[in-house]
């Protein structure tokens, strides 16, 4: 339930309160507002306020505060929350540059597609259509065709009551076709929690590692990372045993998906790997209800204060069909779309989809519509 937050709050804060700042009142025309406005990192989007909540205990108060007003509401805070609120503001701000994937550039300046291939026989949504190596090769550059900026090869299935595989038989459906793509200039992706998978596909040519379980699944991943100074996806799961959807329960879903990657994003930088190859995923669909995954797509501009790459991954979820009478996997296009847009208009820097030439001609429009605001 929502509870009004005002400044005269922030003094009576506990020693363990926690503050969140998310970009709201996102505008069209920002040249209208001179320095009323704030840019988030260096995407086409702008926005006139924060909505602003602190946690203390059990309770959530907010408020919205324009953006030349946070100031004063920074000063009324105590020491900790100052400096926590004053660090997510300068994060929003900072640039997200490119990624340097191999040969390839990817500026982050604009939504970027991310191609799902997964060569496994039992994904929730294509599982079995890309088990064949040539056809997975094929279907790869299809999406680089098709304008997915990075293919996320994935040998293993994580959709619910997925079985574990050996780590030998994930790597031998992975790396021929890890091969073969970046031998051809495609910008690969291993969408993998197993260290030795991780070794191998980035020795095959990979050039950056999408871990559902945030490197916490194999206690040597965090170390192959660092050691190979790739890109790393960190996405949230609720568990980093064999099943990620196990447990699932929340008091918060938006702060706690939030406090478990500035946790991450923290372990990770202790270990060596550089902030600015950090890419955050709030893992819509893992073990989260379609009432959870609503509030972190609502939700998603706060994730920008942590200071890395937002990728959401939506396409096909279950949420889909739970919203349109159980639409199955392979009819949940337009659901994927609409979410993936939505995405895009809050900032999200990667989308991760099935459907590449679809979801491309969506950000096309959504392009067309912020230069035409922008120009006007």
């Amino acid at each position: 339930m929502f509870q009004p937050l005002i400044k005269a709050d922030l003094g009576k804060a506990s020693s363990d309160a926690r503050v969140y700042l998310r970009p709201a009142c996102l505008l069209d025309r920002p040249h209208e507002f001179d320095d009323a406005c704030l840019r988030i990192a260096d995407t086409m989007l702008w926005f006139a306020a924060w909505h602003v909540s602190v946690r203390d205990k059990d309770a959530v108060k907010s408020a919205i505060v324009l953006v030349p007003e946070l100031d004063d509401w920074i000063a009324a805070m105590p020491d900790a929350l100052a400096e926590a609120a004053a660090a997510q503001r300068a994060a929003t701000q900072r640039p997200r540059g490119t990624l340097q994937l191999g040969e390839r550039t990817i500026r982050l300046s604009e939504p970027q597609l991310m191609g799902i291939l997964n060569v496994t026989p039992d994904s929730f949504s294509d599982g079995g259509k890309h088990v064949d190596q040539a056809a997975a090769i094929d279907a790869g550059f299809a999406m680089g065709m098709a304008g997915a900026a990075i293919v996320d090869v994935g040998g293993e299935s994580t959709r619910p009551g997925a079985p574990l595989i050996w780590e030998g038989d994930e790597i031998q459906r992975v790396e021929g076709v890890v091969a073969a793509l970046a031998k051809g200039g495609v910008a690969v992706s291993i969408d993998t929690r197993k260290a030795a998978v991780m070794e191998a596909a980035l020795a095959a040519g990979a050039a950056i590692v999408n871990d559902i379980s945030a490197l916490r699944y194999d206690e040597r991943a965090i170390e192959v990372v660092a050691n190979a100074g790739c890109p790393v996806v960190l996405m949230h799961a609720p568990s980093a045993k064999s099943d990620p959807h196990e447990g699932g329960s929340y008091a918060h879903i938006l702060f706690d998906v939030y406090d478990m990657l500035a946790e991450r994003i923290a372990a990770c930088s202790a270990a060596g790997i550089a902030r600015e190859r950090i890419i955050v995923d709030p893992g819509i669909g893992f073990g989260k209800g379609v009432a959870d995954n609503l509030a972190l797509v609502n939700g998603l501009a706060l994730f920008h204060t942590l200071g890395c790459p937002v990728l959401v991954g939506a396409s096909r979820k279950r949420m889909i069909g739970a919203l349109d009478n159980e639409a199955a996997a392979d009819a949940r296009l337009g659901g994927s779309i609409a979410l993936h847009y939505q995405a895009a208009g809050q900032g999200a820097q990667l989308l991760r989809v099935h459907d590449v030439a679809e979801t491309r001609q969506a950000l096309r429009i959504w392009r067309g519509l912020r230069d035409a605001a922008l120009t006007a």
